[in-house]
């Protein structure tokens, strides 16, 4: 039986510097960091025998996310032309308690934001921006117990 959502995870191209972003600007705990030999189990288990990558697993209030760098073989950059509406997973959403300093804080940083937070609906504020690849995230602020 399925019990919950352990962990999303997301392919970057530079371990270190997701690291930097997710836990330098974001607050992620850094749990560990380690490569995967030649001939590891992770081949197999991604449908792609052989493969080498470099993992870091990050926490934040008890959710994890998993960075992967594949270095063997490499992955391809996100599409320029990538919307919120093509299929996949799409974006992160990251909790917080205020979405309008967050976003001033992490614009202060040199974070590329869609745009400046907007109230979806009443008090729910939200803010997309971009990470190191060009991955989507999100900022919500919700009401407490919404």
């Amino acid at each position: 039986m399925i019990d919950g959502l352990d962990h999303a995870a997301l392919s970057v191209s530079d371990v270190d510097r997701s690291i930097a972003f997710y836990h330098g600007l974001l607050g992620f705990e850094v749990i560990r960091v380690f490569e995967t030999p030649p001939g590891s189990p992770l081949g197999d288990a991604v449908g792609m025998p052989g493969c080498i990558a470099r993992i870091a697993h990050l926490r934040h209030a008890g959710k994890m996310v998993e960075l992967l760098e594949y270095r063997q073989p490499s992955g391809r950059p996100i599409p320029r032309d990538y919307k919120q509406a093509d299929l996949g997973w799409i974006h992160l959403g990251l909790k917080s308690t205020d979405a309008r300093a967050d976003y001033a804080r992490l614009k202060a940083q040199g974070v590329r934001f869609v745009h400046e937070p907007i109230e979806f609906r009443p008090n729910v504020w939200i803010a997309y921006f971009y990470g190191p690849d060009g991955e989507m995230c999100e900022l919500r602020e919700t009401p407490v117990g919404d």
